[in-house]
């Protein structure tokens, strides 16, 4: 809560002058009169009315300390603000094919590399970021958004189960991944539009081939930083029904390159958990661009309730003072 007409807080000063002169010559102007003797007073008995005689001056404190309260317009707000931010749009393009389950990488390379985009989206507060899943399909996991909760979890819940499972067919359809990508970042103002494409294979399904993919992302302004994950050997290993097996690490690396290359983009191989840290924070310092929020203020009154109070306490002193603590002269 806050308060606009500040200033009126000043007329507490006389309420707490008023408060301490009752305290201090309060007793010198109650009523007295003189008779010949005070036995009959002796006992000092005692009724509630003794109890409440201060009880109406009290009110009245609180009734104006209510009114000047109202003075000061207490407000509640919705608001919004107007600043600049740094930002830029990126798409996170990852493979799920079922290869992505080799353990070359701790735990195997799709957790490994949720876990580094984690910290990824993490860093880029600032940024519009979505998120594109493909195997020999592909599809949009999450358009771009600033709710970097949501994001993260729903690249929490990604996992090859879609592939595995044949919800989607399985394979490496790089070109499809890009294009899916692209067509939610062909549209951004943002001056920096980015797409992170993060796989272990080589391109051997989709619609489009890597290289149109790539052709039509340079179209629309879109820079692709490319990711070949995997061991630097020839195999790894690989979970099966019958046990762990060896797994042919074969990453199209050439193509990769040429496909980051085509739109100005870099392309990284990771062949470890820390490698491909690296890349990620390689990546994090990316251009960066000025974006504008504007945040609108709404501002609501906030009275009445301090109206009530001051009403009540005003018909309750006069209620006092004329009936159980009445005064005859």
């Amino acid at each position: 809560m806050t308060f606009s007409q500040t200033g009126y807080f000043f007329l507490f000063i006389p309420v707490i002058a008023y408060l301490l002169w009752y305290i201090l010559k309060g007793n010198r102007l109650k009523p007295s009169m003189k008779v010949s003797t005070v036995k009959a007073f002796g006992k000092n008995v005692k009724s509630y009315k003794n109890y409440l005689v201060h009880l109406p001056f009290a009110l009245r404190i609180i009734a104006f300390s209510m009114i000047i309260i109202m003075l000061a317009r207490p407000q509640t707000n919705d608001e919004w603000t107007e600043h600049n931010i740094e930002g830029i749009d990126i798409m996170l393009a990852t493979d799920v094919s079922t290869s992505m389950l080799a353990m070359d990488l701790e735990p195997n390379r799709l957790e490994a590399s949720k876990a580094v985009a984690k910290e990824f989206i993490q860093g880029r507060k600032n940024d519009n970021i979505g998120l594109t899943i493909f195997a020999g399909e592909a599809f949009v996991q999450c358009p771009l958004t600033s709710n970097h909760t949501v994001l993260q979890n729903m690249l929490k819940a990604v996992d090859c189960n879609i592939a595995a499972n044949g919800l989607i067919e399985d394979g490496t359809a790089i070109g499809t991944g890009i294009a899916y990508s692209v067509s939610r970042l062909k549209d951004s103002k943002a001056k920096s539009k980015v797409i992170i494409l993060l796989t272990d294979g080589v391109n051997n399904r989709g619609d489009f081939s890597p290289e149109d993919a790539a052709g039509i992302a340079k179209d629309f302004g879109v820079r692709i930083y490319a990711i070949g994950v995997g061991t630097d050997k020839k195999t790894a290993p690989y979970p099966t029904p019958y046990g762990v097996r060896m797994l042919e690490v074969d990453i199209d690396e050439a193509k990769l390159k040429s496909i980051a290359e085509t739109t100005g983009g870099k392309y990284f191989r990771a062949t470890d958990n820390s490698s491909l840290s690296e890349v990620y924070s390689e990546i994090d310092r990316l251009e960066r661009t000025k974006l504008h929020s504007s945040n609108y203020q709404e501002y609501k009154e906030e009275y009445q309730l301090f109206a009530i109070i001051a009403l009540l306490a005003l018909l309750l002193e006069l209620l006092l003072r004329y009936t159980i603590l009445r005064r005859i002269p």
